[in-house]
């Protein structure tokens, strides 16, 4: 169902580029606490990683196959943090987005609010590729067959969501040999170059997200900065 312009929300969109994943966790906090005190307005950061490693809540040192020396030869960071889940990698070639959310605007109900951050890369892979995307009975985030094209986790405080999700443009794929993706074992991950067969412009397909999100969120969009 389409929203009434009268009740869409504002929503801040700001692409930082390239920037290293501490850097971005350390904007994300100050983000939530501004948005918790009402000074700003939900925001979604857009960025891209050097290659990185986060472990969610659930995430043990089993979950990383790769030894400490590969990984420091491929100057890999590792990052725990606060989302639920277990270990993500992020990396060149992925658009992952934080969502700076308060949740009383959808509701309080955290459950729809991913529902509906899963709709956003289901709606955009089927209007611009073609690609017929799904979700998982047991396992969060989209899918296409049993492949995972995007991960998603998400943490709340006093109301305020954060991460958000990483969806597969062209990364290296086999960088996600470094871990268990997201704790499972009979499944793997694919990427919209991998199922194109093309290289997608990064730039296009972070507009279609940016588009899609505001359409499945009901956002108007408010601005749209690049971080310098």
């Amino acid at each position: 169902m389409e929203n009434d312009s009268a009740d869409l929300i504002p929503l801040s969109v700001r692409d930082l580029g390239r920037m290293a994943y501490g850097s971005a966790l350390e904007l994300q906090l100050e983000l939530v606490e501004q948005r918790q005190s009402e000074s700003i307005e939900d925001t979604l950061l857009l960025v891209e990683h050097p290659p990185v490693i986060t472990m969610g809540r659930k995430a043990t040192d089993a979950d990383i196959l790769a030894s400490p020396a590969e990984l420091d030869a491929a100057g890999v960071e590792i990052h725990r943090i606060t989302r639920g889940g277990e270990a993500t990698y992020h990396g060149p070639g992925q658009i992952v987005g934080y969502a700076i959310i308060n949740l009383y605007n959808h509701q309080r109900q955290l459950r729809r609010f991913i529902e509906n951050m899963e709709e956003v890369f289901i709606r955009l892979l089927r209007s611009h590729y073609g690609i017929e995307a799904g979700r998982d009975d047991e396992h969060r985030g989209v899918w296409v067959g049993d492949e995972k094209i995007t991960a998603i986790g998400i943490s709340v405080s006093r109301g305020v969501t954060m991460h958000g999700f990483a969806f597969n443009v062209a990364p290296d794929l086999s960088h996600f040999d470094w871990i268990i993706p997201c704790g499972i074992r009979d499944k793997g991950v694919t990427s919209l170059e991998k199922l194109t067969g093309e290289r997608p412009d990064l730039a296009v397909v972070r507009s279609q997200v940016v588009t899609a999100f505001a359409e499945v969120y009901g956002y108007a969009i408010s601005e749209d900065v690049r971080a310098d």
